[in-house]
């Protein structure tokens, strides 16, 4: 049985397929009580578009494929939007010396923030990366975050390194902060505690700093802030309006940080 007659101008809206054609098929399969009335197309002409496009997709299955690529690509550029926003915005939070430990050169003129987890063995394969890049840069500032996600553990292990901020600090907290990523086997609190007595700090009055509210909360602020930036793991780095994901090598970082010498941005154009 032939289909009805379908209206020259919306055939020729149906030749780019792809996902325009299966938005057209979602849009047709709806009720008609959700169809606009400025459609222009009758119940029978609808009957007919559901039909022609339910034909072709069935003929050429890849068009789903390629539909939902373009749909991860789109979805792919809005979250690095989404994240480049949210960068911008909480600019003033990323570094904020009362939440983060700040090694390297506190005035240098490029800040790298790291997100990282004491148990995340990415976050261990990135430290010579960090450590390479703040020995070979003076003008970089590094600044750690504490964002312990990887289980009760690794909370234990930040109250302890952030309690360990109000005595250690900037050379001396950066090699309390390394002794213990380099520590073998899970890291908790006990062995936090025994890094930082051997790092020079006051054991008990760090013991009672890191049951304090301020400690908890300092915690909670950087986990807060990790969820507003879309961070879903560790290591996450923080380099002028880009976030980056993983260890991606001291080499990618440190492109990144030219690039934002060069143009104030972590990718320039042109």
């Amino acid at each position: 049985m032939a289909l009805p007659t379908v209206p020259h101008r919306l055939s020729s809206m149906l030749r780019p397929l792809g996902l325009a054609l299966c938005l057209c098929f979602a849009a047709a399969m709806a009720p008609a009580s959700a169809q606009a009335p400025a459609s222009g197309l009758t119940p029978e002409q609808r009957k007919a578009v559901v039909a022609l496009i339910r034909e072709t997709l069935l003929q050429n299955p890849e068009l789903i494929q390629e539909a939902m690529v373009e749909l991860e690509r789109r979805n792919t550029i809005a979250q690095a939007e989404a994240q480049r926003s949210a960068v911008t915005a909480e600019k003033a939070r990323l570094i904020d010396p009362a939440t983060s430990a700040i090694v390297g050169n506190p005035q240098g003129d490029v800040t790298i923030v790291e997100f990282m987890d004491y148990n995340c063995g990415f976050c261990k394969k990135a430290l010579e990366d960090v450590r390479a890049l703040a020995k070979e840069d003076p003008k970089l500032k590094v600044v750690i975050k504490d964002f312990p996600i990887l289980g009760p553990d690794s909370v234990e292990a930040s109250r302890v390194a952030v309690a360990a901020m109000t005595q250690l600090t900037g050379a001396k907290y950066f090699e309390f902060h390394n002794k213990l990523m380099a520590t073998k086997g899970r890291i908790n609190g006990a062995k936090a505690l025994e890094v930082a007595k051997e790092s020079g700090a006051d054991i008990e009055r760090l013991k009672k700093e890191m049951d304090s509210a301020q400690t908890k909360g300092v915690i909670e602020d950087t986990v807060a802030l990790g969820d507003r930036l879309g961070l879903t793991g560790t290591p996450a780095f923080i380099l002028g309006d880009e976030v980056v994901f993983g260890a991606v090598g001291q080499a990618a970082l440190k492109q990144k940080i030219d690039s934002v010498r060069k143009c104030g941005k972590a990718t320039c154009s042109g």
